[in-house]
């Protein structure tokens, strides 16, 4: 900028001058971007991947200067619980990642976990480095040390600043910031004295020869509590409800069996302890440099004031390990961010096309999405969120862009080997059970049909509309455990656990596929209807693979023959194959001959499908 002096010709005082000439020089224009992604950690990522592969107009903003900076503090003592199980046996991607759960989804086979790291449960240092090798390699669009607040959506697009006077504005807005804040809550006496998880010390030599008392049930409890309990006297443990393990929940999110060793303490009587107790009963006091646990005075229940009470012994420190919840505060004070029900309050509330239930064009990724399938999948974890992100990608690039969802075209004779390779293969079904779905549209012509992948199962009566693909007839196919297997305190080992009969197929309590087949597509009123336990409306017909012990449905009598049978009685077609002799020899002394033959026979002779083998035989003069 050049500056040229010229009489004093206006009233100007000096600091109005030096205020709009200030002004003109830092102020910059606002910069526009399609898409804005808040937060790169993993699903901020994996969503600019695909964002990246489309060559689409985008942004990821990150406050820290590194990818995955939560990971950076997070766990506190560094051990993931996310699986990286190298080996399987086998040499299939798709099915090596059901048990790869921490690597993201992308085309260089370099971008694995299994190349990081051989520890089955990796330390954190190494998943940041993870994250950002995959920021690097694959180009993501990364702008770091910013810090973005006051999100306000304004004329069919969302504003905001970084705070250093830099506006953005951006036609879709996608939150992936997680749910990192701390969950600290208001209704207890005391909290001032209580030591934060986030905060603790990781090195148990600061608990040597004392008692210590931790607020909450989670991993996070559990993981502190057997860091320091071989240094400490005690370890007692207080929450409100009962401890869910996830081996009889079969959700990922509940105490996992790396982290449980103060149960056997517990259990065994070496002075460790766990008590169930509402936090908004208790106050904690500060008696002569000890911590006390006391209960609000509550006249109906006396059994507090017994002397025999289990935690009437002071403590040296109480930790608090009661998780974390959604920050709100990116966004300005007239954006309404309502939470999720119930046990998902954490969560921001969202619809099953993963936008917020507020704010239209503001979606979200990654753990924040985790209120659709909060205790029933996997969704807020990297192994299930990077499903999610994709199937959020393939939402926004029909709405947006009018790519419908990624399909393949096949004919019926292909169906049943169709399924049983994604049954055997599929990854994202098989970690977000019960949430995405694959599922088969049947073509009018009788003789083809097209198959989508992931597809939110949720939103199936909203097919046409969300994929860009016409459907009336339709197979959903969805993995899913026993209605009544999974829980706290259910007996998961108990000795019938498990059925191998095909005929007791729908009584398979372990994962396994099921197929549903709806002559017509549910509707939103079907949806709405339905029993709260069942997953999908009732359909037309229903069928049940029987669970495997190998989770390898390729059985002949137990999983291949039934299947087949079911999708001959849906398409009220013979879908057995013939060899050519055996077609031709039907083909001349029947009206209709098996759908392989009429497929077989039009495929050479390049005939449209609705044309019967029979008939051609007949036109052809076969039939003298």
């Amino acid at each position: 900028m050049t500056l040229t002096t010229r009489p004093y010709q206006c009233p100007l005082t000096l600091f109005v001058f030096l205020t709009i000439f200030t002004t003109c020089i830092i102020s910059s224009p606002t910069i526009h971007h399609d898409y804005c992604v808040i937060g790169a950690g993993p699903s901020g990522l994996q969503l600019g991947y695909y964002l990246q592969q489309k060559n689409r107009d985008y942004v990821i903003f990150e406050r820290s200067n590194v990818s995955g900076s939560f990971y950076l503090k997070y766990p506190r003592h560094r051990k993931l619980i996310s699986i990286n199980k190298r080996n399987t046996g086998k040499t299939n991607k798709e099915f090596n990642m059901r048990h790869d759960w921490n690597s993201l989804l992308s085309h260089d086979d370099s971008l694995l976990m299994r190349h990081y790291s051989k520890e089955l449960f990796p330390h954190a240092d190494v998943l940041v480095k993870y994250l950002n090798d995959y920021k690097e390699k694959l180009g993501i669009k990364v702008q770091y040390n910013t810090e973005i607040r006051n999100i306000e959506r304004k004329e069919n697009q969302f504003t905001m600043d970084d705070g250093n006077g830099q506006k953005y504005t951006c036609s879709k807005l996608v939150v992936a910031t997680g749910i990192a804040t701390p969950n600290v809550p208001q209704n207890v006496d005391g909290m001032e004295h209580v030591i934060g998880y986030e905060d603790v010390s990781i090195n148990p030599e600061d608990f040597e020869g004392q008692s210590v008392l931790i607020l909450g049930r989670g991993n996070a409890a559990f993981e502190t509590a057997d860091a320091i309990y071989g240094n400490t006297n005690v370890v007692h443990m207080v929450g409100r409800s009962r401890v869910r393990l996830s081996w009889s929940t079969h959700y990922v999110g509940d105490l996992r069996a790396v982290n449980n060793g103060l149960l056997d303490t517990y259990q065994l009587k070496s002075l460790d302890g766990v008590l169930e107790a509402g936090l908004e009963e208790v106050k904690i006091v500060k008696q002569n440099g000890k911590l006390h646990l006391q209960f609000k005075e509550d006249e109906e229940d006396p059994v507090f004031s017994l002397d025999n009470f289990a935690l009437r012994d002071p403590y040296d420190k109480v930790i608090r390990c009661l998780g974390f919840t959604f920050d709100k505060s990116i966004f300005n004070n007239k954006t309404v961010i309502t939470p999720g029900r119930g046990r998902a309050k954490k969560y921001p509330k969202i619809n099953y096309n993963y936008e917020s239930v507020d704010n239209p064009g503001m979606f979200f990724a990654g753990t924040a999405t985790h209120s659709l399938d909060f205790r029933k999948s996997a969704g807020g974890f990297i192994h299930g969120f990077r499903y999610t992100a994709r199937a959020l990608h393939n939402l926004l690039e029909w709405r947006y862009h009018q790519v419908p969802w990624p399909f393949i075209t096949a004919p019926v004779t292909q169906m049943e080997s169709t399924i049983l390779k994604r049954l055997n293969e599929a990854s994202g079904t098989y970690q977000m059970f019960g949430i995405l779905g694959d599922v088969i549209i049947l073509k009018d012509n009788g003789v083809e049909f097209v198959y989508l992948e992931d597809y939110p199962i949720n939103l199936i009566d909203e097919l046409p509309q969300r994929s860009g693909h016409n459907a009336t007839r339709v197979i959903a196919i969805v993995m899913e455990y026993g209605k009544d297997f999974s829980g706290p305190g259910n007996d998961v080992f108990r000795i019938n656990r498990a059925t191998g009969e095909p005929a007791e197929a729908h009584h398979s309590n372990f994962l396994h596929p099921v197929l549903y087949y709806y002559d017509k597509l549910p509707t939103e009123q079907d949806m709405k209807n339905k029993s709260i336990k069942d997953l999908l409306p009732h359909p037309r017909l229903l069928h049940h693979i029987v669970e495997d012990f190998l989770t390898s449905w390729d059985g002949w009598t137990s999983h291949l023959l039934p299947l087949r049978r079911f999708l001959e009685e849906v398409l009220d077609q013979d879908l057995r194959s013939y060899f050519a002799e055996t077609c031709m020899k039907l083909a001349l002394t029947h009206t209709n001959v098996p759908l392989s033959c009429q497929m077989d026979f039009m495929e050479g002779q390049g005939l449209v499908p609705a044309y019967s083998l029979a008939q051609l035989a007949k036109d052809s003069k076969l039939l003298i």
